[in-house]
């Protein structure tokens, strides 16, 4: 002879399974993120300036890990003309050449270089940035990709 309690527990698991699978989606659901949260996330804030064109990025924490940029400073030459590495150096798609200066920490604003002459890189611009002035040598052609990201 055999027991029937086991058979009368059944349909109490099952109900109980059934309960516990419908509560499932439930649980998966999220909260939709604050744009706050979202903009903590981003990596880097696009601020274009309306008259020129140019935005003013700044990069967040996170950016700032992931790029791991490199500086180093304009100098003066001769007259009115300055120096900066070569590396510093971004041609645009119309030829165009730019730095990327770094006015302030975790902030970079593209600048027009006019260029002279490039010699074991080192260019010679007869206009751009002042010297003294930080401008980024390694991770500038991720800021231009920053600044024109059309996925946003």
């Amino acid at each position: 002879m055999t027991s029937q309690q086991p058979l009368r527990r059944l349909p109490l698991a099952a109900a109980l399974s059934a309960a516990l699978l419908f509560a499932l989606p439930a649980c998966a659901q999220t909260t939709p993120a604050t744009p706050a949260a979202v903009a903590a996330n981003e990596p880097a804030k696009v601020e274009k300036n309306a008259a020129t064109g140019i935005a003013k990025l700044t990069l967040s924490e996170k950016g700032m890990e992931r790029l791991d940029l490199k500086t180093d400073t304009v100098k003066a030459a001769k007259g009115t003309s300055v120096t900066l590495p070569y590396a510093a150096l971004l041609y645009d798609s119309s030829g165009k050449t730019w730095v990327y200066t770094n006015p302030a920490p975790r902030v970079y604003q593209r600048q027009p270089v006019t260029v002279a002459k490039v010699e074991s890189g080192v260019v010679t611009a007869s206009a751009g940035p002042k010297a003294g002035t930080v401008v980024v040598t390694v991770g500038a052609a991720e800021l231009f990709g920053a600044e024109f990201d059309t996925a946003h």
